[in-house]
């Protein structure tokens, strides 16, 4: 059964994953750990860091479970 996609948005971006797609690679986790916190409800804070800062690290995500949209 498919997980509904799930969307975060903040000030600047939002950034919506994909748990279908995800490998758990946690590049997004290690990466930027200020952002993407799997302790945290929710597991992403999209304005914890710059949204060029998010990007970047959105853009590293290997299986393209993540991704981003600049309002």
């Amino acid at each position: 059964m498919s997980k509904p996609v799930q969307t975060y948005e903040g000030e600047k971006i939002t950034v919506s994953f994909d748990p279908n797609v995800c490998t758990h690679a946690a590049r997004c986790v290690k990466g930027l750990p200020t952002v993407f916190n799997i302790n945290n409800k929710p597991w992403i804070s999209v304005d914890a860091a710059p949204a060029d800062v998010v990007e970047n690290q959105v853009a590293q995500c290997p299986s393209g479970a993540l991704s981003c949209r600049r309002k």
